[in-house]
């Protein structure tokens, strides 16, 4: 009975510890994702300070999840964090803009690449599918930005993806949603936007004919260009 009674504890504090590590995890993944979702946004600006104590009060979480978010987000590059190890929204300068394009060119050319060889006839009609939906967004009138940018998102994640290399979706994941050029995409023209998905209809030539060096050729421009128009579009206060 004793013996038991020894089993029957250490199952029911297994059971129990088990839980509350679950628990702490949904805790800070909710608590990641609405931070991040605010950095994103533009909800919390450029260079503000990311108090534990108010995240976590508009979270609905303890702070222990809050630091574990704030962790996260910074090896994400949304997060810095000060010698006096006080949390910040990162802050880019025109150099930083310039190096992130860089490095996104070079991998997304790499992506366009490797995915030249592996999209099949089923892969192909969904990125042609989902240009589709980018051409008629940029097509209206007033197009809606939110949209544009979610489709144009999912076109370039499937082309990610038919990499099958996870360090390279991993790797991009930290480039691409950097909030300064969500920020300034929300300021493109319609021209702009028209542009990027006439060149996703050239990719998609490109991976149709199986041509590696097509494929990437044409993103490394599409980037590149995507860098320029950032520039023209920018103002003073989305870069230091």
């Amino acid at each position: 009975m004793y013996r038991y009674n020894i089993v029957y504890r250490v199952r029911w504090s297994s059971a129990a510890s088990l839980a509350k590590f679950v628990a702490m995890s949904r805790a800070s993944e909710h608590a990641y994702a609405r931070i991040r979702e605010r950095i994103v946004t533009g909800d919390i600006a450029a260079g503000a300070p990311l108090r534990e104590e108010q995240l976590a009060e508009e979270c609905g979480v303890s702070r222990t999840p809050v630091r574990e978010a704030l962790r996260r987000l910074e090896s994400e590059l949304f997060v810095v964090r000060s010698e006096t190890q006080r949390s910040f929204v990162a802050d880019w300068s025109r150099e930083d803009i310039d190096e992130l394009f860089t490095l996104r060119g070079m991998l997304e050319a790499h992506a366009a690449a490797r995915a030249a060889t592996r999209l099949d006839a089923v892969a192909l009609d969904r990125l042609r599918a989902t240009n589709d939906a980018i051409t008629r967004v940029v097509g209206e009138s007033q197009p809606d930005i939110t949209v544009f940018l979610e489709e144009n998102r999912n076109f370039h994640r499937q082309i990610v993806d038919a990499t099958e290399s996870p360090r390279l979706a991993s790797t991009l994941a930290r480039l691409v949603e950097q909030p300064v050029v969500h920020r300034t995409a929300t300021r493109y023209g319609r021209e702009h936007l028209m542009q990027s998905a006439r060149e996703h209809d050239e990719l998609i030539q490109a991976f149709a004919a199986r041509d590696r060096e097509w494929a990437s050729a044409v993103m490394t421009g599409h980037i590149r260009r995507a860098f320029h128009v950032f520039g023209s579009v920018s103002r003073p206060n989305d870069v230091k």
